[in-house]
């Protein structure tokens, strides 16, 4: 009888300590909210930009260059790539490069990678940007299209990771980004292999904090995942926009997310939406019943139409 009290007691001392520990955690919350650290510069940072030939990946280079950064930028798209590092140039800004790589090859991203050890340096910030968005109700997909969906916007961050990390993990200084998606907090229609691939990446993003932090490996290792709303790359072919909401839902301007995604990683910051509400937003609706959530994207009504 005497060890059930014991124990009870045990587990209500224990219950006040995780209690008083939350508190303190939310205030502390509260109070970098109201008095943010300085950002952390990116100066000299070795930043390697996947799908930089283009759209998001393209303006997020910049952003770097323009910070002090040495960016190298990743895409198949050869002609792509090199305009962007002669963009880069452009603006009074040398330290770019280009290199062609197919991110779904493992063996071919570890060798990239290996030779850009050689001619630039040990990577030190990995953005995970590349993807691909078909849009086609479920059934109308062909398998290789789901196939090639999870190579370019999942597996390819396991093959970057691979060759990235250790070094990262062994000086114990990196941060890693990875582009997920509003379509990876909220479930959407004609995206459903999208969806997948972008809720993988979250997970994957999660698991991996998790890792580093109950392993307590490299503590100056960090970990961001961005989840834009629908952005004005040409990846979206067939948006679907509420226009009684005005500009509230309009498609993002490339350079404005890449600019909220560099801050936000200068921030630390480990997970965050494109407008900021989404997040609270996504996870508020899951404490209601499913058709809370339905009837609020009724509302939205926005998304992508089939191709």
């Amino acid at each position: 009888m005497m060890t059930k009290l014991c124990s009870y007691a045990k587990l209500a001392s224990d219950i006040v300590v995780l209690f008083i520990q939350i508190m303190m955690t939310v205030i502390e919350g509260i109070i970098q909210t109201l008095f943010p650290k300085p950002l952390k510069s990116v100066k000299g940072e070795i930043v390697l930009v996947t799908g930089a030939g283009h759209g998001i990946g393209r303006e997020i280079a910049i952003k770097y260059a323009e910070l002090g950064s040495i960016v190298v930028c990743l895409d198949i798209n050869e002609k792509g790539n090199e305009e962007t590092v002669k963009l880069i140039q452009s603006k009074g800004f040398q330290n770019a490069h280009a290199y062609k790589c197919d991110v779904t090859k493992r063996e071919v991203v570890l060798q990239t990678i290996e030779q850009i050890k050689k001619d630039v340096g040990d990577v030190t910030v990995l953005i995970n940007n590349a993807g691909i968005m078909p849009c086609h109700h479920l059934l109308d997909h062909k398998p290789q299209e789901i196939i090639k969906m999870f190579e370019v916007n999942v597996f390819a961050h396991f093959w970057l990771l691979e060759a990235v990390l250790p070094n990262m993990i062994e000086k114990n200084h990196g941060h890693i980004v990875a582009l997920s998606s509003i379509a990876g907090i909220s479930g959407l229609k004609n995206l459903v292999p999208y969806c997948a691939s972008k809720f993988a990446v979250r997970g994957m993003m999660e698991s991996l904090m998790e890792e580093f932090r109950e392993e307590k490996i490299a503590s100056e290792v960090y970990f961001t995942v961005a989840c834009p709303y629908m952005v004005n790359t040409g990846l979206c072919k067939n948006p679907k926009v509420n226009e009684k909401l005005g500009k509230t839902l309009a498609l993002l301007n490339p350079e404005s997310v890449a600019e909220v995604i560099v801050t936000s990683m200068r921030q630390n910051k480990t997970t965050f939406t494109i407008p900021s509400f989404f997040l609270v937003l996504g996870d508020l609706l899951r404490l209601f019943p499913v058709k809370v959530g339905q009837l609020v994207k009724d509302f939205l009504d926005s998304g992508m139409n089939v191709d």
